[in-house]
This record gives C-alpha cells, structure tokens and sequence, in this order.
C-alpha cells in the first residue's frame, strides 16, 4: 500500500467514515490514477476534469456514481496532500430523480412467502413488516427481538442512529417456528457455520430467486420491500410522521416521496377520460316552457 493511500485512509479513518465510503474515496482516487498513469499527486485540474467527462461521456456513469468520484477526489486534494497550488471547484453533479417502484400487497405476500426454506422466507418477512435497510437486516440479532413490546431495534443504522420499529404478530409466530427448526445463537440470520451473519449478497439473491418464482418482473433489489413497508403504511392510513420514524428518516421530506407512489394520494383524482361515461345529457332550461313566454 502507498503512502498516499495509507494517509488518506488514515484521515477518513479519524473523521469515523464507513468503510462503504472508505472504500469509495479509495476507489475514486485510484481510478483517476490509472486513467492519467501517474501518482495522484502530480496531477492538475485540468486531467480531473477530462477523467470527470471520461466517466460521464465514455463510461456513462450514473451521476450519483460521479458524485461519489467528486467527494472523494476533494476530500484527497483538500484533506490529505492538502496541496494549496491545487485548487479543484468540483461542481456536483445533478442527481436523477427517480420514484421507487413498488409492489403491490398481494405482490409483496407473494414474494415473501415464495421460499420453501424457512430461514429465507423468514428474512423476507423480517425486510418487509419492519420496513430494514440490507444492512440493517443481515446485522440482526437475537436479542434485537422483542415480543414483550412488540419492537425491533435497530442498532446503529445508517447515520450510526439507533431506532425502533414495529414487530409484527404474523412475524413473531414465524420466527418462533424457525428458531425452532434452526437455533441461531447470536445472528437471526447467520451463515451455516454460525460465526458470520448473512452476506448482502445472499440477501439479494434469495429476494431475486423470490420475485423469479413469482413472475414479478417489478422492483429491483431487496430494498423495495423498504419501500413497500412506507407505502402500504401510508395507503392504510397511518401519519406520515410515525413512518418517518419507522423508517429512520432523517427529513421528513425523505418521508414524503411515498406520497407519490401510494394510491392514496390518487384515489380520489379522476381522469378526464372518465368524465365521458359520467356525462349525462343536458336539457335546455327553455326545453319543457311554453312556446310564449310573455314577459
């Protein structure tokens, strides 16, 4: 490992970053490199700039990927050569807004309860009564459960925050059954050597194996069973503010995206197509009057 990368590991280390944006910055700073064949130290703005237009033009990056390139190429030239010749104004890259998709209630039961193994099916419950990010959901453990307040914790999810959210009957019996058949020690959810928790990986490809079996064609990723949790909520009626906490939502307006995917917010809008098979036959007010009117 380089110097330069030791360092700027060592800075991110002590600012307390995620490993996830650990290794992103990592990743940003050593594509760079590649691309322009030369330390990272010794290259100019103009040679970020091409590599920036290379990723966006060439590579067709998303712009949330080139963002993640942005933050970590200014925090290398600002926190760790802190090079005062190198002055990089980084605009940011417009984000792409895209609503969720979600299933149906029928579809997202379907789904979870697709796997003949109960382990799995069990996971996919767990992801969508409780409304868990991936992370969240491999992290679980026993003692997280718990059926005297008919709570999960959540420990220290995105943003490090701790929270709560709702344990579901239906789930608590399932759970029971599979702690039965299965006996996780620690992990709800632990590899079959019972040392690790579940990959994210495998997470995935039990959901994909899931919706496949289901002729779901909709919802990519586990995570739109989370999105699921925050719709079906809103349509059944529950404040907008509790599933901001449920959710662990930061902002409320992070919240209020589900109003636009949930049929609530639509039900009561009819399209104008539909005015047609309403239209009833107007009759003049002088139809039924005399042929004389006197005034």
């Amino acid at each position: 490992m380089s110097q330069l990368r030791q360092k700027m590991i060592r800075a991110m280390q002590l600012r307390e970053f995620s490993p996830k944006t650990l290794q992103a910055y990592v990743a940003a700073v050593s594509g760079l490199a590649k691309y322009c064949n030369k330390s990272p130290d010794k290259i100019d703005q103009e040679e970020v700039e091409n590599y920036l237009l290379y990723l966006r033009q060439e590579l067709v990056r998303s712009p949330s990927t080139c963002n993640v390139v942005i933050s970590g190429l200014k925090f290398f030239y600002e926190h760790t050569i802190k090079d005062e010749s190198v002055k990089l104004k980084l605009p940011s890259r417009k984000r792409t807004k895209r609503l969720p998709e979600v299933l149906s209630w029928e579809e997202a039961n379907s789904v979870i309860t697709s796997p003949a193994n109960i382990k799995h099916r069990v996971l996919l419950m767990t992801a969508y009564s409780a409304g868990l990010r991936i992370s969240e959901l491999v992290n679980l453990r026993l003692k997280h459960i718990d059926n005297s307040r008919m709570v999960i914790r959540v420990e220290q999810g995105k943003g490090k925050k701790d929270r709560y959210t709702i344990l579901s009957q239906r789930l608590l019996k399932e759970l029971r059954i599979y702690w039965k058949a299965c006996r996780p020690e620690n992990w709800l959810f632990p590899t079959k050597n019972s040392t690790r928790h579940i990959s994210i990986t495998s997470v995935q490809r039990i959901y994909n194996k899931a919706k496949k079996k289901e002729g779901i064609t909709k919802g990519k990723g586990i995570h739109t069973l989370r999105h699921c949790f925050a719709t079906h909520l809103l349509e059944a009626g529950y404040d907008v503010r509790k599933i901001q906490l449920l959710m662990g939502h930061r902002s409320l307006s992070t919240t209020m995206i589900y109003l636009h995917v949930s049929r609530g917010g639509l039900e009561m809008v009819k399209s104008p197509l539909d005015f047609v098979d309403e239209e009833k036959e107007i009759t003049s007010p002088w139809e039924d009057a005399d042929d004389t009117i006197s005034v």
